[in-house]
């Protein structure tokens, strides 16, 4: 597969999703370089901005393995694992898989579980494989973690620590969409207009594989990783914030910057693509200051200061 025709499969794959998941075009753009990256997405929003929706569909159009767990206080760490239980027939343990065990994990409101709860997927999401008494289980090579937060209700939650939110590639923030694609979405949910509907992606069943494999061979030139440096150190050094990004932030933006180039068609990156994902990949990494916090400044403004503040290559 060349890099044209991966662009073009992966349009008409964008332009399927649209059909289903109405006004929310960045989102997917970089649901599908998260997957072709082989990174994790946190998608925070107010209930009803089709975060559920969206990795739903995307899992059926690429015919991925799906699963969904509400995260709740109760939840325990073998909820979400499986358990080895005695099977008294067989007379030995036998291992019952949990939710974890599919390609799209969809962990739903996942800050409403406990901190023991979230650690479950540490090594989940860093190694694809999870360890139950002591036997390492292989995961997939698309083993991918959608969680979701909601914004607005905090009582009852657990934030996620610094170590977790490193482990996402990319923090997307969903708001309510555009009057146009409300009405579009209203009018298909009362049956009122024959809406299109998204029929099956007409790509192989290997397509995000030979993706994934194109974008291990684009060229990110040493100006361009400079560049990439430069922009996560500026956090480490910034004012108003007590923590930086991390070096694995610094991998994650460069593998994100090449899964962006492959989405264009292009077998090398540039700085654009860099700047475009700086924000969805830097902003859940970094900690503010509690200066900036009481005088209200964000940490998406923040960055986007730092991107045209640090030099372009050339």
């Amino acid at each position: 597969m060349t890099y044209e025709e991966f662009k073009a499969l992966t349009t008409q794959l964008r332009a399927d999703l649209g059909q289903v998941i109405k006004g929310q075009d960045r989102a997917l753009d970089l649901l599908l370089i998260a997957v072709l990256s082989r990174g994790h997405i946190l998608l925070e929003g107010p209930p009803g901005t089709a975060k559920t929706l969206l990795a739903r569909t995307f899992a059926q159009r690429v015919q991925l393995g799906f699963k969904r767990v509400q995260f709740t206080p109760d939840l325990m760490p073998g909820d979400v694992l499986g358990a080895n239980i005695f099977d008294f027939d067989k007379r030995a343990f036998t291992l019952t898989k949990g939710p974890i065990f599919t390609d799209i994990l969809l962990g739903d409101e996942i800050n409403r579980a406990p901190p023991k709860t979230q650690a479950a997927l540490l090594q989940a999401m860093q190694e694809r494989q999870a360890t139950i008494d002591g036997t390492d289980h292989d995961l997939g090579e698309f083993f991918t973690v959608i969680a979701t937060q909601n914004p607005i209700e905090q009582q009852g939650t657990y934030p996620l620590p610094e170590a977790q939110l490193d482990r996402f590639l990319f923090k997307v923030v969903l708001d309510f969409v555009d009057a146009k694609a409300e009405h579009e979405i209203l009018m298909d949910a009362l049956g009122l207009e024959q809406g299109m509907t998204a029929g099956p992606v007409p790509i192989e069943a290997n397509a995000l594989s030979a993706g994934r494999a194109l974008v291990e061979q684009i060229r990110l030139e040493p100006a361009i990783a400079t560049y990439i440096v430069q922009l996560v150190r500026a956090t480490r050094s910034h004012s108003d914030f007590e923590a930086g990004a991390s070096t694995r932030a610094a991998v994650a933006l460069g593998q994100a910057a090449k899964a962006a180039a492959a989405l264009e068609g292009r077998d090398y990156v540039i700085p654009d693509d860099v700047k475009a994902l700086a924000v969805p990949t830097l902003t859940h990494r970094v900690v503010l200051s509690p200066t900036a916090e009481i005088e209200g400044r964000d940490s998406v403004t923040l960055i986007e200061g730092l991107v045209a503040q640090v030099e372009i290559p050339r």
